[in-house]
């Protein structure tokens, strides 16, 4: 730096803020691979279907959730261990996974999803035949 450069002064209220950066909780998630696909099983306790969201953009499979903290009528929350209710993970799907044909459940808190192979990429017999 030169004896000719300026530090210039910002005043508080010229500063636009660019992003809020929002909280949210990585679901643990179990993944399991078999010949024709894979098993993956999310814990997302307290989010219910209606409050749950899904999607693929390409490779990119997106995980989101609201957990429901509503509090009995009568009582009042007086400590509580988490400090955010959203839940969010994405993960990048191999090209061999059929997005077309993800089936989806959600039992007891615990998010399933089934992601098949391709038809084409899967294993299969090849019959023998006696001439």
């Amino acid at each position: 730096m030169n004896d000719k450069t300026a530090v210039a002064k910002t005043h508080p209220d010229d500063v636009k803020e660019v992003s809020k950066v929002t909280r949210v909780l990585r679901p643990q998630v179990d993944i399991f691979e078999d010949t024709s696909g894979i098993t993956l099983l999310a814990d997302m306790p307290g989010v219910t279907k209606e409050q749950l969201n899904l999607k693929v953009d390409k490779e990119t499979l997106s995980i989101e959730g609201d957990m429901d903290t509503r509090i009995p009528e009568g009582m009042e929350a007086v400590y509580s261990d988490v400090r955010t209710t959203r839940y969010q993970r994405s993960f990048v799907l191999s090209g061999e996974m059929d997005t077309e044909k993800i089936e989806a459940g959600l039992h007891d808190g615990v998010l399933s999803l089934r992601i098949p192979k391709r038809a084409e990429l899967q294993p299969r017999k090849i019959e023998v035949r006696v001439e």
